[in-house]
């Protein structure tokens, strides 16, 4: 497969936008050099470029004029990020000096990049598998360090190199079962408990990475845990003190949150999504009512739900029917207001739900770090274990689900007969090794492919 435009030299700004000390301009195609050449002054003329050297010299426009002084590396292919020629030009970083010397590269031969389409041509030229394509976006987002040590470990291939032993292995037992079935007197008649084993070994190795998932999720995307109750019983305060600072709006006046606030934070190297939800109770306008209706379906995709009541205020009929709607999911019940005197017994608290209690202050911040034990204790157990390679992609998960499944589909038809159907067995593989090829990009289409590099930024 290559690349549409493969042929072009492409040009991007690889760095944020903003002001900062340095900005890089990256090319990267067969003319790459060219246009450096033509732009770049450098101040000690030299009869030929080294790669992989630095330069300093002038960025001048067509008419002479000095646009800035910069920093000009050529890297020669194949030993650069695509395996072709690239050419980074190190700036001062600004919106107007990095435009204008992207705009130059472009009138002088260059193409905007697409998404991820540096990354995209060192996949496509072999430098990367698909694993490691994807983990380059996963180091740039990891949020903690935990994540990065795993997008790191990803970068560098374990996670590929594993699945393509898997599935080589998988190809060997396929190519046993088509050569009894292509050459019989050759090959022998198979013995069914000998492709079994080699099966479950496989299978053994898939659902262990299929089973870290769950930790490769929270690593990637956090936790969710959605702060609920009714209006006034202190959500937004308890917000601003989980996060230790002036987020949400606190006033006396029920019913201020109207919409869902959401920060994060992070608690034993896992990112903690608090969102802060509008007051459940009855609506008194269309506003509110919209808010609530937020908040429902926030409450569905939460990993933890904190109910808050008011510990210094009888109970209300809401609280109750709220909680016996959240009765399947994961939850904490946290009575608030411990600072002032009390108007429920812990006796009424815990007769509300089967969740764990826990009591706090959001005024004085009594509680809190109890609380933010509890939440760790009551979804990670403790804390995030992560050991060895795990998967954090979804699709990953998927692919994986699918091999499974289909391998599980040709271990029962060993498992059925003494003499098993052994076309149908090869199919079951077949479909299992796509599955796993789809993961590393051995088998993968051009969809798939505009789907993952559409995530990335220009420049990457």
């Amino acid at each position: 497969m290559t690349s549409p435009g493969a042929a072009d030299t492409i040009a991007a700004i690889s760095t944020p936008l903003g002001e900062a000390g340095i900005g890089i301009v990256r090319l990267s195609g067969p003319q790459a050099c060219a246009i450096a050449h033509r732009l770049f002054r450098p101040h000690r003329p030299r009869p030929a470029w080294q790669s992989h050297r630095l330069y300093l010299g002038h960025i001048n426009d067509p008419q002479g004029e000095i646009i800035d002084e910069v920093m000009v590396t050529l890297m020669r292919a194949p030993h650069t990020y695509t395996r072709e020629d690239v050419v980074e030009i190190n700036c001062h970083s600004g919106y107007g000096v990095l435009r204008r010397i992207l705009d130059l590269t472009l009138a002088a031969g260059a193409r905007l990049a697409r998404p991820g389409e540096f990354t995209l041509r060192a996949y496509l030229s072999g430098r990367l598998d698909l694993t490691q394509a994807e983990a380059v976006l996963e180091v740039i987002r990891a949020r903690t360090e935990t994540h990065l040590q795993v997008a790191a470990a990803h970068l560098k291939g374990g996670l590929g190199r594993r699945l393509s032993e898997v599935r080589q292995d998988l190809l060997d037992l396929l190519a046993r079962v088509e050569a009894a079935l292509d050459f019989p007197e050759e090959a022998g008649e198979l013995d069914p408990a000998s492709v079994q084993a080699g099966l479950k070994q496989q299978q053994g190795s898939l659902q262990a990475l299929a089973d870290s998932y769950e930790a490769g999720r929270l690593l990637r995307e956090g936790l969710l845990v959605v702060i609920a109750g009714r209006p006034n019983v202190g959500k937004s305060s308890l917000l601003n003190r989980l996060l230790d600072m002036e987020r949400a709006i606190v006033t006396e006046i029920p019913g201020t949150t109207r919409d869902l606030v959401e920060e994060s934070i992070t608690l034993q190297g896992v990112v903690v999504r608090f969102s802060d939800t509008a007051g459940l109770r009855p609506a008194q306008d269309r506003v509110e009512e919209l808010g609530i209706e937020r908040t429902r379906e926030r409450l569905r995709q939460a990993d933890l739900v904190l109910y808050l009541v008011d510990g210094s205020s009888p109970l209300a009929p809401e609280d109750g029917a709220a909680l016996a709607e959240m009765a399947g999911q994961p939850g904490l019940l946290v009575a608030n207001k411990i600072d002032l005197p009390p108007r429920l017994s812990e006796a009424e608290l815990s007769g509300l739900s089967t969740w764990p209690l826990t009591t706090i202050s959001a005024k004085t911040g009594q509680g809190i770090e109890a609380l933010k034990e509890k939440i760790v204790a009551q979804t990670l157990g403790g804390g995030l274990r992560v050991a060895g390679e795990i998967i954090t992609q979804a699709r990953h998960h998927e692919h994986l689900r699918q091999c499974l499944t289909y391998l599980g589909q040709a271990d029962d038809l060993l498992a059925a007969d003494e003499k098993p159907p052994w076309e149908l067995v090869a199919l079951e593989l077949g479909s299992a090794i796509h599955e796993l090829g789809e993961i590393t990009g051995e088998e993968v289409g051009e969809a798939i492919l505009d789907r993952i590099f559409g995530q990335f930024c220009l420049g990457k």
